[in-house]
């Protein structure tokens, strides 16, 4: 018997890795976030399956799940939004299986951000211009951020940040970074990436607040801040130099 982690992609059904699609066919056991895991992804697991929402579960009553089915020599398909090594809390499910002695795996998804970009068409690193992405969020009425990862020292960085869980703060997100990338840096926040109700909207960070809550977005959003969402002007990769030597790669 094993757990499986799976990335279930940031929201559309058909988002999720071929590996995840087949891994959820042949387990006997899904646990799933009913507010986050679209309910049409569930069509992929056995009709004989049992299905666990674990949307108002705590921890503890997770692993008494997944340990029971263990016993019960059943695979289990732990089903996450987006991708399993972003914010996604596996961590300490899997402290606790290592404990257990529990066998896991993990299926890579599609995270949030990279629906972001694709929802904006760009390339979040440019050449000349940004060759850097943070993820992180910000510490509001959640775990503390770690010393040294707050919004204004990443921000000195200039590099190009991808902000999640921040929607309900995007003020103080605003006010942190204007210091460090100047009111005119472009901006950007997608709400619902790659769903039937996506938004997405485009300005700087001196009118990014005020779309936001315009658009009354206030959760499952992510927000980008830098200069390489609206780069214009900049040299090709060196991948299509001419001169290159193509034996190289």
């Amino acid at each position: 018997m094993t757990v499986y982690f799976i990335g279930a992609g940031p929201g559309a059904a058909d988002l999720i890795t071929v590996r995840g699609a087949r891994t959820l066919a042949k387990c006997g056991v899904c646990l799933y976030a009913g507010s986050l895991v679209p309910t049409e992804l569930l069509a992929e697991c056995p009709p004989e399956a049992r299905l666990v929402d674990t949307a108002q579960l705590d921890l503890d009553r997770i692993v008494a799940e997944i340990a029971a089915a263990h016993e019960a020599g059943q695979d289990v398909a732990r089903l996450h939004s987006g991708d399993p090594s972003v914010f996604s809390a596996v961590a300490e499910q899997m402290r606790r299986l290592d404990a257990l002695e529990i066998p896991y795996e993990v299926v890579p998804g599609v995270p949030a951000f990279a629906a972001a970009a694709a929802a904006l068409k760009r390339e979040l690193t440019v050449p000349t211009v940004g060759q850097t992405v943070i993820l992180t969020r910000i510490a509001q009425q959640a775990t503390p951020m770690p010393e040294g990862e707050d919004l204004a020292t990443l921000g000195r960085s200039g590099a190009l940040l991808v902000l999640h869980l921040g929607a309900r703060y995007v003020d103080r997100i605003v006010s942190e970074l204007v210091p460090h990338y100047g009111a005119d840096c472009p901006a950007a926040v997608v709400a619902m990436a790659s769903r039937p109700d996506e938004l997405v909207l485009r300005g700087t960070l001196e009118d990014i607040a005020g779309q936001v809550k315009d658009a009354g977005i206030t959760k499952t959003a992510v927000i980008l801040v830098g200069r390489t969402l609206a780069a214009k002007e900049f040299r090709d990769s060196h991948l299509y130099d001419p001169a290159r030597d193509r034996h190289v790669c």
